[in-house]
């Protein structure tokens, strides 16, 4: 898992040879973009612009993913992010669904928190579980990206 901002995307591009496209899609994102799914580069990197309201942690479940890396980008707003290792995860709530490439997990004890904030983006890989779109206090409207990276 990595927490950043844009203007240090360029430290990571080594790590995969589509986070490139990826980022250079998010210097391009506004508050104008509308929600809906955007092409960058077939099925190697897409996007995902989202508006909604962050939920309690209580009424979330873990996330994780075999065939894309989330680059989640907050635009406005803020959001807490839960982390923890795939290795932790207990109990599967959602089996390994194909199409959706998406397993779920419950809440464990230790996940970790992660505050992000408008400008900040975090990376999870398939081996990160997480919890995206938390309320950081009460609920609230966010403007965010995901955009995901074939492994």
């Amino acid at each position: 898992m990595i927490l950043d901002t844009l203007d240090q995307a360029s430290r990571y591009s080594a790590l995969s040879p589509h986070f490139e496209k990826a980022f250079a899609f998010l210097q391009t994102v506004n508050e104008q973009r509308a929600p809906g799914r955007y092409e960058i580069d077939g099925d190697n990197v897409y996007a995902f612009v989202q508006r909604h309201s962050t939920k309690l942690v209580e009424e979330r479940q873990y996330e994780v993913h075999r065939k894309y890396i989330d680059i989640q980008f907050m635009l406005t707003g803020r959001e807490v992010m839960y982390w923890a290792p795939l290795a932790q995860m207990t109990k599967e709530t959602m089996a390994f669904d194909e199409a959706k490439d998406a397993a779920l997990f419950a809440l464990i004890p230790e996940g970790v928190p992660v505050q992000v904030r408008a400008g900040q983006y975090a990376i999870f890989y398939p081996d990160d579980a997480h919890i995206p779109s938390c309320a950081w206090g009460a609920p609230a409207e966010v403007l965010k990206v995901v955009v995901k990276v074939k492994v």
